[in-house]
């Protein structure tokens, strides 16, 4: 299995942007798709994760409202479209996939893998 990021860059506060996580050679077992970012000195943390098969989400509290997930039809791309950018924001963004995450809980880094390489995100004026 293999996760690519892309849509990061440099946005004003208010702003939005668009991250793809493109998955290739994974098999109908690893239904999840996990978001994660982690911001200069700081843990990484779980954000948002989709179910592949029934489209189930679950957003963090510091992004619902804001973030939204989306797939493409072939369920192998999974989208955050994320509105209203803040600073608090800015982070290197991750995907990464699980076989046994249960949607209950905030999205632990320790459930997910593979990981792609980040894509970064700068929320500035």
């Amino acid at each position: 299995v293999q996760l690519v990021e892309s849509g990061g860059g440099l946005v004003q506060p208010g702003g939005s942007l668009r991250l793809s996580c493109a998955a290739s050679g994974i098999t109908p077992d690893y239904y999840a798709i996990g978001w994660f970012r982690q911001a200069p000195g700081k843990a990484r943390e779980g954000i948002s994760c989709i179910d592949r098969t029934n489209r189930r989400t679950f957003y963090a509290t510091s992004v619902e409202g804001r973030f939204t997930l989306s797939m493409d039809n072939t369920r192998n791309t999974v989208y955050l479209q994320m509105n209203d950018l803040k600073p608090e924001d800015t982070a290197v963004y991750y995907c990464a996939t699980s076989d046994y995450y249960t949607f209950r809980q905030v999205p632990h880094p320790a459930d997910f893998h593979p990981w792609g390489q980040g894509t970064q995100v700068t929320v500035s004026s």
